[in-house]
């Protein structure tokens, strides 16, 4: 695979880590009754969205590919 087809990868993974953390975060404050589990999936929600930040902020600033 070449450099920038993982770049891609790599940013599409940023995404998906994005919207679990909101459907995580959906569930956390609306459909959870249970503490522990509210916490639970507010923790992987805020995790998954600083993971997303760190990967994105790395692809933008790492440059343009080249072959």
């Amino acid at each position: 695979m070449s450099p920038a087809l993982v770049k891609m990868w790599i940013a599409l993974a940023s995404i998906a880590f994005m919207f679990i953390s909101v459907f995580s975060i959906y569930f956390s404050r609306y459909k959870t009754k249970n503490k522990l589990l509210k916490f639970i999936f507010a923790l992987i929600a805020y995790v998954l969205m600083i993971l997303a930040g760190f990967i994105i902020i790395f692809v933008v600033f790492s440059g343009p590919v080249q072959e």
